[in-house]
């Protein structure tokens, strides 16, 4: 698409700027939280327009797109890059499946460990978890999160269970792991293409074998995902506070993309209560809430012009 525009030269004519053309098709949420105008501002003035796709009518009668994501227009426009491809997408949307390939890397020793917690997927009969968790060998408390995600507040919905009886009271199908002491906070480490930004977020408070008898049952766990949740400039104690290495943050988010085939996710970790270099991830998600991200209208502009054709 050619944008016209004002000659520089003070005679009024006109020239045609080449723009890099972001075909998008997001909720009304996504949009409202994504396309910021600052961002937008940002893009136009980088050389980017940002077009929304109408799903009602056929892909082939709207555009054209430099950058779109769609796997059927992919299919009969090669030149347009699609980020990302959706059966890479769908192995996100399922809990059993999007740690694996972090359990595959065996990041053991390498600035620091990574692993994942200890879980196990529960497909039906509720009466039958507490049975099913021991042979399991899982320890109390436990954080069970729907199986399936799907993007609806229903799938990011998160209990902790604190006894063995409170077990059968959840809903199948779901996957149950076991909760990790951590200080109360959690890293989101966000990807776009190579960039990664980190931040801390307010997670759930440390747990102890004193508290969970006290306080049996299931409990709602509070979402860490709002900006209001943001740790960043909080006092904290330096050893809670302080971030994962730069070089295994480097390491792990270049090999999952890598794996996964995806430019755009956000990796949940949190530090292991007592160590420094012991950490887990609990959940990847894909294109998460870029608006919450500190400066990303910078980093996600600079992510969309290494499309741009020189």
């Amino acid at each position: 698409m050619r944008i016209k525009g004002k000659n520089f030269d003070g005679e009024g004519g006109e020239e045609e700027e080449q723009k890099l053309v972001v075909g998008y098709a997001l909720t009304l949420k996504k949009k409202k939280s994504f396309l910021q105008p600052e961002f937008e501002r940002l893009a136009w003035k980088k050389g980017i327009l940002f077009v929304a796709i109408d799903v009602n009518l056929p892909l082939s009668d709207q555009g054209p797109f430099d950058i779109i994501l769609h796997k059927d227009y992919r299919q009969t426009h090669p030149e347009v890059t699609v980020i990302d491809p959706p059966y890479a997408i769908q192995q996100l949307h399922n809990r059993q499946s999007m740690l694996q390939d972090v359990v595959d890397l065996n990041l053991s020793d390498f600035h620091g460990r990574v692993g994942v917690p200890k879980q196990m997927v529960i497909m039906k009969d509720p009466l039958s978890i507490p049975d099913e968790v021991a042979k399991a060998g899982l320890k109390l408390p436990l954080v069970a999160k729907p199986l399936v995600v799907d993007g609806s507040a229903k799938s990011h919905e998160l209990f902790l269970a604190c006894d063995w009886s409170s077990l059968s009271e959840l809903e199948p199908p779901l996957v149950l792991q076991e909760f990790v002491n951590h200080d109360g906070i959690l890293f989101k480490i966000y990807i776009v293409g190579d960039a990664i930004k980190v931040v801390r977020r307010f997670s759930l408070a440390n747990v102890n074998k004193c508290q969970r008898a006290k306080v049996p049952g299931i409990f709602p766990f509070p979402r860490v995902s709002s900006a209001a949740a943001s740790a960043d400039d909080a006092d904290l104690d330096p050893r809670i506070a302080e971030l994962p290495p730069k070089p295994l943050l480097e390491r792990l988010s270049k090999e999952l993309r890598h794996r996964l085939g995806l430019r755009l996710f956000n990796i949940d970790m949190i530090r292991e209560h007592g160590t420094r270099d012991i950490f887990y991830v609990i959940d990847i998600n894909y294109f998460p809430g870029y608006g919450k991200m500190p400066d990303y209208e910078v980093i996600f502009t600079d992510f969309l012009l290494t499309f741009k054709k020189k």
